[in-house]
């Protein structure tokens, strides 16, 4: 796990109802860890802040997952985060999971649009979350 590649780390455990009948992780909760870790960029970038205080903020436009090997109960998942590109009003992020013993068990990728929701249009991404963003890449 390169943390300068990857600057933004979470680790979740892993719960025993989210394994499926063949006794590992269901493949829907690799989105359900994926969010938790876009959710952490949404707070320290800035833009939950800005969605509670003037309804406009990230909506998720895209988000794919390729799996790469099995997770298992008991253990954790070790989501790394990234932000892939910023373009004017949209980002990508990518993250890597990883279970307790470093093996890498799924490679995502999220693409999010600063939306006002008052209007619904997209908007800019403001230049004081962008520079903060950056910090992330």
């Amino acid at each position: 796990m390169n943390k300068e590649m990857y600057p933004l780390a979470l680790t979740l455990r892993i719960d025993w109802s989210e394994i499926d009948i063949y006794k590992h992780v269901n493949n829907v909760n690799f989105m359900k860890y994926m969010q938790s870790a876009r959710v952490q960029f949404w707070n320290v970038s800035g833009l939950e802040k800005l969605h509670r205080e003037t309804k406009k903020g990230p909506m998720l436009v895209s988000t794919h997952c390729d799996f790469k090997h099995p997770l298992f109960f008991p253990g954790n998942v070790h989501i790394k985060t990234k932000v892939a590109y910023l373009k004017n009003s949209s980002f990508g992020l990518d993250h890597e999971l990883y279970n307790d013993d470093g093996v890498l068990c799924a490679v995502g990728h999220d693409v999010a649009v600063c939306f006002d929701f008052n209007i619904n249009k997209t908007f800019s991404i403001p230049e004081e979350i962008r520079q903060t963003m950056n910090c992330y890449q």
